[in-house]
C-alpha cells in the first residue's frame, strides 16, 4: 500500500469497516509505519474467551504495536457505547500523552460516532433493569415489549416498528430507568475526544465477492483455530442467553452443533451466512450514517 499519510498533518486515524475486510491488517500497518497505537473499537471484540471467534489481534500482531480495549471484558459484564466511550478516551490520552498516533479500529458504528461526539447522552441504566428487559424480550416476546412502551411512552412508540428490538429495548430501558423519554435525551451531542476534521478518517468498502469468499472461508479456520473451545467455555460461565457476548455470529451455531441439532458442516454454513448478512448491515449503516469526511477505501 502506497502511504499518503503524514504522522504530524493528523491527530488520530479512524478505520471504520465491516467484518472481514481487512481493517485490522490495514490499521496494523499504518499504526507501525506511523509510529501508533490500536484502540479497538468492535463491540465484540471488547469480550475475553471469544478470541478466535470475534477474530481478536493474534500474539504476533500484539507485538508489532501496542493494542488497547481487546478482551478485557468478562461476558457476563454489562457494557455499552457509553463505558467503551469512557475507556477509549483514557487509551487515547495515554497514547498521545507518550508521543503515538491513536489508530482507532473497528466495525461498531456508534463506538466512532460516539468518539466524534455525534452520540447522544444517555443516563445510566442499571445492570438489573438491563438484564431483567433482556430476559423478557426473549421469554415474552418484542411485541410485549412494544405494547409497555405505548403505555409508558406512546410518541416514541409510534415511531418505532413493533419488531424493531433493539431500540424498542433501548427506549423502553431509558423510561423505566428515568420515567422520562428517551426523546428528551436524543439530540445532545456528547463530548468530542476525536475532531474529524483533524483525524483521519477512511471506511472501507470492499469488493462483495472479495468479501463474500473471505468470510466463507474464515469461519472454517475458525472453528479449526480453537471456536468450538471458545463456546463451550462460554456455555459453562452460564451468561444469560439475551447477553450482548451470547449474540456473537457463531455462538449459536455452534451451540446448536454441540447440543446435536446439526453437523458442524451446518454450523459452518449458517455461521457464514449470518456473517454475510452482518457485514451487509455494517456497510449500508456506514453508507448512511458517515458523512462526507469518511474516505472511502478498497483494501484488498
Amino acid at each position: 500500500m502506497e502511504h499518503v499519510l503524514q504522522r504530524q498533518d493528523i491527530s488520530a486515524l479512524l478505520i471504520a469497516g465491516p467484518t472481514a475486510s481487512g481493517k485490522s491488517a490495514l490499521a496494523l500497518e499504518l499504526a507501525r509505519d506511523l509510529g501508533g497505537e490500536i484502540v479497538n473499537a468492535d463491540s465484540m471484540q471488547v469480550y475475553s474467551v471469544l478470541d478466535r471467534l470475534t477474530a481478536r489481534p493474534g500474539a504476533a500482531d500484539l507485538d508489532v504495536v501496542a493494542h488497547h480495549l481487546y478482551g478485557h471484558v468478562a461476558p457476563a459484564t454489562a457494557y455499552s457505547t457509553g463505558i467503551w466511550l469512557d475507556q477509549a478516551t483514557e487509551a487515547i490520552a495515554a497514547i498521545r500523552a507518550r508521543g503515538a498516533l491513536p489508530v482507532v479500529v473497528g466495525g461498531t458504528g456508534l463506538y466512532f460516532r460516539a468518539l466524534t461526539g455525534g452520540l447522544s447522552q444517555m443516563p445510566e441504566i442499571p445492570d438489573a433493569l438491563r438484564t431483567q428487559l433482556r430476559a423478557r424480550l426473549e421469554s415474552e416476546g418484542v411485541e410485549t415489549l412494544h405494547g409497555e412502551l405505548a403505555r409508558l411512552d406512546p410518541k416514541m412508540a409510534q415511531r418505532l416498528r413493533p419488531a424493531d428490538r433493539q431500540r424498542i429495548l433501548r427506549a423502553l430501558e431509558v423510561v423505566r430507568a428515568t420515567g422520562r423519554s428517551i426523546l428528551e435525551f436524543q439530540g445532545r451531542g456528547g463530548a468530542q475526544i476525536v475532531d474529524p476534521l483533524t483525524a483521519r478518517c477512511m471506511v472501507l468498502e470492499p469488493d462483495r465477492a472479495l468479501l463474500h469468499a473471505r468470510i466463507n472461508t474464515r469461519f472454517a479456520n475458525m472453528v479449526e483455530e480453537g471456536a468450538i473451545d471458545e463456546v463451550k467455555q462460554l456455555i459453562s460461565q452460564n451468561v444469560p442467553p439475551p447477553h450482548p457476548a451470547m449474540k456473537a455470529i457463531g455462538v449459536s451455531q455452534i451451540a446448536g452443533y454441540l447440543a446435536g441439532r446439526h453437523s458442524l458442516d451446518e454450523a459452518i454454513a449458517l455461521a457464514s451466512a449470518a456473517t454475510r448478512q452482518y457485514a451487509k448491515r455494517q456497510m449500508t449503516w456506514f453508507r448512511n450514517q458517515l458523512d462526507e469526511r469518511w474516505e472511502k477505501y478498497n483494501h484488498k
